[in-house]
């Protein structure tokens, strides 16, 4: 058990329980027990299996590579319309945890098996996502922004293509670009300055 961890279950704002309950799943799977983003992570061979987040609705127990497990009880849930590879399960008591954890403990047993395995998905570039024409303007106009972008890695770039092209009007685009400029030219991701 990681300290870092007893300190995160004793401030979380809710579901104490049920993360608890399912930290020791995790730990019963034999994975080792780190804080990660802010979250208790496990891992396997220092490769990431699973991480439990506190949400405001529900909890919920998130497998890295969701997407390659078999999922023969059809409960894994994709956390968005754009995740690749995560998938994830909620929770809302510990009642539900306890009734399902053998299916629980048999995921992440199958999850690590995959890890072993050296599973690999083939998964969109960046290239794959559309540039929109109301930032591919300010691209072809403003090179130092070009260059910025070029320079942040491949999942900051698409974090930042998929808010712009999220809405409908193109006035609504244009603002999104014209907010994260000063962003990207400081190197920084969309959600980088973040702090829970």
């Amino acid at each position: 058990m990681n300290p870092k961890v007893d300190v995160f279950l004793s401030n979380a704002e809710r579901w104490q329980e049920e993360m608890e309950k399912l930290r020791m799943i995790c730990l019963d799977c034999g994975l080792a027990e780190e804080l990660k983003w802010y979250q208790p992570c496990y891992t396997f061979q220092d490769r990431n299996i699973v991480i439990i987040g506190e949400l405001k609705e529900s909890c919920a127990l998130s497998f890295f590579k969701g997407a390659l497990l078999y999922d023969t009880e059809g409960i894994l849930i994709a956390p968005g319309e754009n995740t690749q590879l995560g998938r994830w399960i909620k929770f809302t008591s510990v009642r539900e945890i306890v009734e399902m954890e053998p299916i629980l403990k048999a995921y992440i047993y199958e999850a690590i098996e995959v890890e072993k395995a050296g599973v690999k998905v083939a998964l969109k570039t960046t290239a794959d996502f559309a540039v929109p024409e109301e930032f591919q303007s300010k691209l072809d106009n403003f090179p130092a922004l070009k260059t910025a972008f070029e320079a942040l890695t491949p999942g900051r770039q698409r974090a930042y293509l998929l808010y712009f092209s999220a809405p409908k009007q193109s006035k609504t685009r244009e603002s999104r670009v014209e907010k994260c400029m000063l962003q990207i030219l400081k190197g920084k991701g969309l959600n980088d300055d973040y702090i829970p």
